[in-house]
């Protein structure tokens, strides 16, 4: 480690971002954009939402262990779900879900030359819709991709899904200029939908350290999850199209440690005064 740190992060050209969706969801503010898309595979979506409607709260209640008030909403959910969506049915995705990650993205402060870049670089993975870019609409929905869900392909989402998400995500990074880079934000939950040898380029998976009460550093969830928004922010609004200077990343007080670094894993931390 230590050496190959700032060696990490020296890449030129095109770049896409992978960032997990949430559990919150926003369907109420006022959105800031009117410009939208049409997810790319709401016919799987569809499929799954085929499946999911046929069970009753209860079944949705010990499939997703939510309680009973979670189970009944959702039960609603895929009752009232269409494969056609619209700005009245809808909303953009990056603008729908409201957990840490999208705390830390801020996209309600894009601009619109922002949501041209976010639509470019940035996708979210998504149990229901498999890969979302920022201006898809989506509708209301609660599936984790680590549910266990039997469809005629298997028993998980990521039997359901298959090869299909990293097929995706390689034609967008091929559409991409120059050298190939994935910076995955993600999960693990949602990145393990992912096949990293079926993408031609290079995976660099970002990790977020804070100092704990005991003074240790240590991945701590809530605000891991909000530094990936803020990594991906900075990506989108500072039009970083080259990794070269990833380590330049300070977002929410957060500073690159080259010793602590490993070759695919570039790692900030975080003290307890920056906090």
């Amino acid at each position: 480690m230590g050496a190959t740190g700032a060696a990490c992060v020296r890449y030129q050209g095109g770049v896409l971002i992978v960032v997990s969706p949430a559990k919150s969801l926003d369907f109420d503010s006022p959105p800031v954009t009117d410009r939208h898309t049409e997810p790319r595979l709401a016919d799987r979506a569809a499929e799954l939402v085929e499946v999911l409607a046929a069970k009753s709260p209860d079944d949705l209640a010990a499939l997703m262990s939510i309680s009973p008030a979670l189970a009944e909403l959702n039960f609603e959910r895929f009752a009232d779900w269409r494969p056609e969506v619209s700005v009245e049915t809808g909303r953009a995705a990056v603008l729908a879900f409201a957990g840490d990650t999208y705390r830390g993205l801020e996209a309600g402060g894009f601009s619109t030359r922002d949501f041209t870049r976010a639509q470019k670089v940035l996708r979210v993975l998504s149990g229901l819709y498999g890969v979302l870019r920022p201006l898809d609409l989506i509708q209301p929905y609660r599936l984790e991709m680590g549910t266990k869900l039997s469809t005629g392909a298997g028993d998980t989402l990521y039997d359901f899904w298959g090869d299909t998400i990293t097929e995706m995500l390689a034609a967008d990074l091929a559409a991409s200029p120059g050298a190939k880079v994935l910076v995955n934000l993600a999960s693990k939950e949602y990145f393990s939908a992912v096949d990293p040898d079926g993408l031609a380029g290079r995976v660099i998976t970002p990790r977020f350290m804070d100092t704990n009460d005991d003074g240790d550093l240590r991945v701590m969830g809530m605000f891991a999850k909000q530094a990936r928004g803020a990594m991906a922010r900075w990506i989108i609004t500072d039009r970083v199209t080259a990794l070269r200077d990833l380590d330049d990343f300070a977002g929410l007080g957060y500073r690159f440690d080259p010793e602590l670094s490993d070759v695919d894993e570039p790692v900030f931390v975080r003290s307890r005064a920056d906090r």
